[in-house]
């Protein structure tokens, strides 16, 4: 402790430790200024250090409560996030995956039947590093592959599977964009979550993922129904484009292929007709496919419907599960009444402060019997989503976490699937 004596020295003692009286300093006032200074700059490296590096709530036992640590603004929201997230599932198992990622094992007793179930809650907010978006599995739509290549092809901390797909291919059946760039068109209108990156955080939206497309030039314009998917109707008009694969399909009945570059119609053929790079293919009856014959400066044209407007990504699963904070589960509509009962599920959703929710539940096993979407719905309400959607079950529910399933699917490691929705690092 500094003495009165001690105090009188130092107000004497200019920045330069320079006396301003023309007495000489102590040898005692110089033994105080030294561990002064020692005390100082071993106060300033050790707020430099625990500023530099992320704090977990559970790193907090290790400050003892005379510690004192500046923690910034950003630094401070984490870790009350982390607080909040420990609370809410109380005596669970959570673990933080990084910054704004939680992850959380549970079980749940239905009618005194156990679920096990996986969560993943990401707050945006926390981390602005973060990214979320869908990825397919290869180079081409007609390609698939286990969760864990998929999550390693972007170096992706956490993935989900996503949405259906056809088994015999692997073609996506319902919407997908990545980038801003539509590599399918919707199935029967079924619900999907957009995400749009921001210089405030993740943005996300919910919506049915329709599309509006044409291909046109000053003397002809034809509506486009979908864009790489199976032939729904032989009225129909599709594209193709080179990430479907190699060559188009066939034809329908009474039909044609257009084969266009570089907006010129160079082919026109009812059999498959190959896609090079910078072309895409017009498919569909004769009677409008033959209205592009000859035709040049063609510009194909695909929107999103207004609710996904100016998105960077879209995933489409269905049914809904919750639409504006109330259970809405139109599984007729989206003709999906085959998948109602208690199943394996995996489900994304949001709530109002813009934090997104990935959930896996394990069905089909004595230790976990699955969910029907009825409850899988109120389960997703009761984590506080205001929207949410199914994605594809059953045997492709599974979770990647660092590495890690961490869930249980039938076969060990997922089955090969189609596209997931992963949570990478910028």
């Amino acid at each position: 402790m500094l003495n009165t004596t001690t105090i009188t020295h130092l107000k004497n003692v200019g920045w330069r430790g320079k006396a301003k009286s023309p007495h000489k300093i102590s040898p005692h006032t110089k033994g105080v200024l030294f561990l002064f200074f020692v005390f100082l700059i071993s106060g300033v490296i050790l707020v430099a250090n625990e500023a530099s590096r992320p704090i977990f709530a559970s790193e907090l036992a290790y400050f003892s409560p005379s510690t004192t640590v500046i923690i910034d603004e950003a630094r401070a929201k984490s870790l009350n996030w982390q607080r909040k997230i420990e609370k809410k599932y109380g005596s669970n198992k959570v673990s933080f995956v990084t910054r704004g990622v939680a992850h959380i094992k549970l079980v749940k007793y239905i009618n005194k039947k156990p679920v096990k179930i996986n969560i993943i809650e990401i707050n945006p907010k926390i981390n602005k590093d973060l990214v979320i978006k869908p990825q397919i599995a290869g180079e081409k739509l007609n390609r698939k592959a286990k969760i864990t290549k998929i999550a390693t092809k972007e170096n992706a901390i956490v993935a989900l599977n996503g949405g259906y797909f056809k088994p015999q291919t692997g073609v996506p059946l319902g919407a997908l964009m990545v980038d801003g760039n539509y590599l399918t068109g919707p199935i029967y209108n079924r619900a999907g979550i957009g995400i749009k990156e921001t210089d405030d955080g993740i943005k996300f939206t919910i919506g049915k993922t329709g599309i509006r497309a044409n291909i046109f030039n000053d003397l002809v314009n034809l509506k486009i129904d979908n864009i790489n998917q199976p032939r729904m109707l032989s009225t129909y008009v599709l594209v193709y484009t080179p990430i479907w694969g190699s060559y188009s399909p066939q034809a329908p009945q009474y039909g044609a292929n257009a084969l266009i570059q570089n907006g010129k119609v160079v082919k026109m053929s009812a059999n498959p007709v190959e896609i090079p790079e910078n072309s895409y293919v017009i498919s569909g009856p004769k009677e409008k496919i033959y209205r592009l014959a000859n035709m040049e400066n063609l510009i194909l044209d695909i929107k999103a419907t207004e609710n996904f407007k100016n998105v960077d990504h879209i995933i489409a699963g269905g049914p809904y599960l919750i639409k504006n904070g109330e259970l809405y589960i139109d599984y007729k509509e989206e003709k999906l009444s085959a998948i109602v009962g208690a199943n394996p599920r995996s489900a994304i959703g949001y709530n109002k402060d813009g934090e997104f929710m990935f959930v896996t539940i394990d069905g089909r096993e004595k230790a976990s019997v699955g969910m029907t979407l009825g409850q899988l719905a109120k389960f997703m309400q009761t984590l506080g989503c205001d929207n949410a959607i199914n994605l594809d079950g059953g045997g492709s529910s599974v979770l990647y976490v660092n590495g890690k399933i961490e869930n249980s699917p039938a076969q060990t490691g997922g089955i090969p699937i189609s596209n997931a929705l992963i949570v990478s690092e910028k």
